[in-house]
């Protein structure tokens, strides 16, 4: 399966995710969502948003232009909101799946989709 498979089927696909992209730990988007463009600066902000879970806490995240105060950070996942939407980021071994949920949407619909595609991509190396 294709990087953009993962994003188009099993993230968006589900319909739990409006939009989605895998960006590489070494840095470089891997497949994106129609209409989901992360800057530079966004992808590199994401990479390091795990290395610094403190700044990440003060001061939120921006993607494909939009700003999302952070909720919690811990070693593998950090959860944003903004008003009602809402960002998962993921890591695996290799990559970091960013995935945004539009209302009606909910974390707790969105959140174990995000999950379980993280906890796949490890157990094959990713």
């Amino acid at each position: 399966m294709s990087w953009q498979d993962y994003v188009d089927k099993n993230l968006v696909g589900t319909g739990k995710i409006s939009k989605a992209a895998i960006i590489g730990q070494a840095g470089g988007v891997w497949a994106t969502s129609a209409g989901f463009n992360l800057s530079l600066e966004e992808q590199s902000a994401i990479v390091h948003a795990f290395a610094n879970a403190d700044a990440t806490l003060a001061s939120g995240i921006r993607l494909a232009g939009q700003k999302f105060f952070t909720l919690q950070v811990n070693e593998r996942s950090i959860y944003f909101k903004k008003q009602a939407d809402g960002c998962i980021l993921v890591k695996t071994k290799q990559a970091i799946l960013v995935a945004v949920y539009i209302t009606p949407i909910q974390a707790g619909e969105a959140t174990p989709v995000v999950e379980a595609l993280a906890d796949y991509l490890i157990s094959v190396g990713y």
